[in-house]
């Protein structure tokens, strides 16, 4: 792992280009969920096929970048295996998180979905054995309870399905803990790329094996408008780029500074539902998203705290 690094030591033009970019990226990935609802709800498209969609256009928008950029050879990363790995995962997320758009407002499925960081840090204290102080178990805690406020009023509409953004949480922690135990060698674009192959071929097992058993959710089929065509591409291309954006955006400031614009998402995701399918969070909801943000931004700037205090050690 990488020593911390501090604002300070980044220019500062540099660090508000960063915040920029994040910023913009937070605005623009909600879309994914929007055409994946959309495709769901109006194309009558299953999330398993919206979410093949999503890595197969995803590979097909970054590989003539990447072959542009680094040739056949980058089409060898060093740890193929590890990406594919890593497309898998992300496939897997994205398929719950998809069947949960279907079925629940955009807002409830993002406020659920940010347990993920208090998933990710249980998991770092209990396979990477990395340290946790009492007050952020604490922050843990208070996140799950904001978290089952959401849940609640969802599950007593949806059943089963309203845990589904939990499950998305827990792949998807999975996936950066992977990230954390084995290191980055490839560039950025070449694990999206190879993730985009992984995700791809993952997908195609997954409808196969789900439409075998008849569920509603895995048929497969093809878009049945030019519109529906035009939004997969798109779907495709947001996954591809904007989560380049993303890494583009922690590589021109601190982490522990960008963290908390991860939250923006929740505004844009509530806008565009309130917009698209009229749907807002009641106010118990509201209750239940300000507890989860709060206590997510508060281990944000407990780990910040810690991050400062090893800059500061001799």
């Amino acid at each position: 792992m990488t020593a911390p690094v501090s604002t300070a030591a980044i220019p500062q033009n540099t660090v508000m280009q960063g915040v920029a970019i994040m910023l913009f990226a937070m605005v623009i990935l909600p879309g994914m969920d929007v055409i994946a609802k959309y495709m769901a709800v109006f194309e009558g498209m299953a999330p398993a096929q919206v979410t093949f969609y999503r890595f197969f256009f995803q590979l097909v928008a970054t590989l003539p970048l990447l072959l542009k950029i680094g040739g056949v050879r980058a089409l060898r990363p060093k740890r193929l295996w590890l990406n594919l790995l890593r497309g898998v995962l992300l496939a897997a997320a994205a398929l719950f998180f998809f069947i949960s758009v279907k079925y629940m407002p955009l807002a409830d499925v993002f406020a659920i979905y940010f347990v993920e960081p208090f998933i990710l840090t249980c998991l770092s204290a209990l396979i990477l054995r990395e340290k946790v102080d009492w007050r952020r178990w604490l922050a843990i805690a208070v996140g799950f309870a904001g978290a089952m406020i959401v849940i609640q009023p969802s599950f007593a509409a949806f059943g089963a399905k309203s845990l589904l953004p939990v499950a998305c949480a827990s792949v998807f922690a999975c996936y950066l803990l992977l990230n954390r135990a084995v290191g980055t060698a490839d560039s950025p674009l070449t694990m999206q790329t190879i993730a985009g192959i992984g995700g791809t071929l993952f997908m195609v097992g997954v409808i196969a094996i789900g439409n075998g058993m008849d569920v509603a959710d895995f048929e497969p089929s093809l878009p049945k408008t030019a519109l529906g065509w035009v939004l997969v591409v798109i779907l495709g291309s947001l996954s591809g780029y904007g989560h380049l954006l993303v890494v583009k955006a922690f590589q021109a400031a601190p982490v522990s500074l960008l963290a908390p614009f991860a939250y923006f998402e929740i505004v844009t995701a509530t806008a565009l539902g309130y917009l698209i399918f009229g749907d807002f969070p009641s106010v118990s909801k509201w209750l239940g998203i300000a507890i989860i943000v709060v206590s997510g931004l508060f281990m944000i700037w407990r780990e910040r705290q810690a991050g400062d205090r090893s800059i500061e050690a001799p």
